[in-house]
């Protein structure tokens, strides 16, 4: 048995719309823009959290828990580029512009979008863009916060 592992094997995009974010098609992803490329290897967070319901009563000795609300911490951070299409996602991504980021795991990044994939998409509007502070051999590079703005569809297969 073999562990599956991430390098060249995660695709992110970035579409203006989703008719059905449970089931996107494959052609709304693939004429999604493809920013894998321009992400650094450490660009993309999407961490969920889930807060804690407190269950006990007057009565317990034990503090019980249920799962409560869940919410999401999103973000990119992307290398800046010199071309119009390599700048794409500055260009973009300003603050307040909503989309949905759509990312596909363990398949090999060339891959096309297909009927029966697995990706997750988050409704998201962007946050204002933050430049990262220059340094030696580094790329210029810039973070943009996503607030993610309804439920998530982190196991969507594409229809």
């Amino acid at each position: 048995m073999a562990d599956l592992i991430s390098d060249g094997n995660t695709k992110v995009a970035w579409a203006t719309s989703i008719a059905n974010i449970a089931a996107p098609t494959a052609a709304e992803l693939t004429a999604a823009l493809d920013w894998t490329t321009r992400l650094t290897p450490d660009g993309l967070k999407t961490d969920p959290s889930t807060a804690d319901v407190d269950t006990s009563s007057l009565a317990s000795t034990f503090e019980t828990k249920v799962p409560g609300r869940k919410s999401y911490s999103a973000e990119i951070t992307f290398k800046r580029g010199s071309t119009p299409t390599e700048d794409q996602p500055y260009t973009t991504l300003t603050y307040g512009v909503t989309g949905y980021l759509v990312v596909r795991r363990g398949l090999p990044y060339a891959t096309a979008f297909a009927t029966g994939q697995q990706v997750e998409v988050y409704p998201v509007a962007c946050g204002e863009p933050q430049n990262i502070a220059p340094t030696a051999n580094e790329v210029l590079k810039v973070q943009v916060s996503l607030k993610v703005m309804s439920d998530p569809a982190t196991r969507a297969i594409v229809a």
